[in-house]
């Protein structure tokens, strides 16, 4: 199984402390995922952590961007390690643990990989209610009033394996505009 892959090409969260937060979740979440925080965290030790919720049809608008670095866990026993693996694709950030999200921005740039997307390639990729889970659909046109994304171009990013083979995973970069 492969995880998502975000890149967070040109965004203002870059700049503006006040759109990047740390949030935990009872679930997996890949990156370039999107998800609700309503409330922070109510766990001792996590006072400025806020909590992941599943988006909802009505709050579509206010919504949050999964993109941690990419340091994949692996577990032995009853020990974990980090950086073992190179591969971002064998990344995911672990229910319970602390992960970084961002809020995305009109006019922001953002590079996902099919597995942050849900539906057949078209034009536009929109946040959908709770059915839709996380993932961003597809969509022949932007919906209003939700985060959507327009597709600007279709691309590649690779992959280092160490195999002499085709390294490309297919990519795509979207411009956020509306939000």
């Amino acid at each position: 199984m492969t995880y998502g892959i975000c890149i967070p090409n040109k965004i203002a969260a870059k700049d503006i402390d006040s759109f990047n937060r740390s949030a935990v979740s009872s679930a997996n979440i890949d990156n370039g995922w999107v998800v609700s925080l309503d409330a922070k965290s109510t766990t001792s030790g996590q006072g400025e952590v806020w909590t992941v919720t599943l988006p909802a049809t009505g709050y579509l608008n206010n919504l949050w961007m999964a993109c941690s670095p990419e340091i994949v866990l692996t577990s032995s026993g009853s020990y974990i390690f980090k950086g073992i693996d190179p591969d971002p694709r064998d990344f995911t950030n672990l229910a319970t643990y602390t992960f970084d999200v961002f809020k995305p921005q009109i006019n922001d740039i953002i590079t996902l990989t099919s597995d942050c997307l849900a539906g057949s390639v078209s034009t536009y990729v929109n946040a959908t209610d709770s059915t839709g889970g996380y993932k961003l659909y597809w969509g022949g046109s932007q919906t209003s009033s939700v985060l959507s994304m327009k597709l600007l171009v279709t691309t590649y990013i690779s992959i280092g394996t160490g195999a002499i083979t085709n390294q490309r995973v297919t990519a795509y970069q979207f411009e956020v505009v509306g939000i």
